[in-house]
């Protein structure tokens, strides 16, 4: 079994920056593909970015591409969320999940670890 646990969410301006953490126990996180998706209120939840065990591949929504940054230092056992220029259209429940089950990468259907959410808020 692995925990994930989320913390870096709050407030901050259209155009600032925020950085999400997401702490995972287990002696096998090394071996997972990690990713972050975000949920905002009355929307499905949807993907944003991942690492890959390795820690050089990584994928990216179209919307976060470019502005976001998924990283990984699996000694620390931690992925990172680098969120720049973050937009009115950001704000969500963001959400780390580990252990990709096969099947499509950017479902959160197959993902088998999720932590409990962090919230990001975006004013203008």
């Amino acid at each position: 079994q692995v925990q994930l646990v989320e913390s870096g969410g709050g407030l901050v301006q259209a155009g600032g920056s925020l950085r999400l953490s997401c702490a995972a126990s287990g002696r096998t996180f090394r071996d997972y593909t990690m990713a972050w998706f975000r949920q905002a209120s009355g929307k499905e939840r949807e993907f944003v970015g991942n690492t890959r065990s390795n820690g050089v591949d990584t994928d990216y929504a179209d919307s976060v591409k470019g502005r976001f940054t998924v990283s990984r230092d699996n000694a620390k056992n931690t992925v990172y969320l680098q969120m720049n220029s973050l937009k009115p259209e950001d704000p969500a429940v963001y959400y780390c999940a580990g252990e990709w089950l096969g099947g499509v990468l950017y479902s959160p259907r197959n993902f088998n670890f999720w932590g409990q959410g962090t919230q990001v808020t975006v004013s203008s």
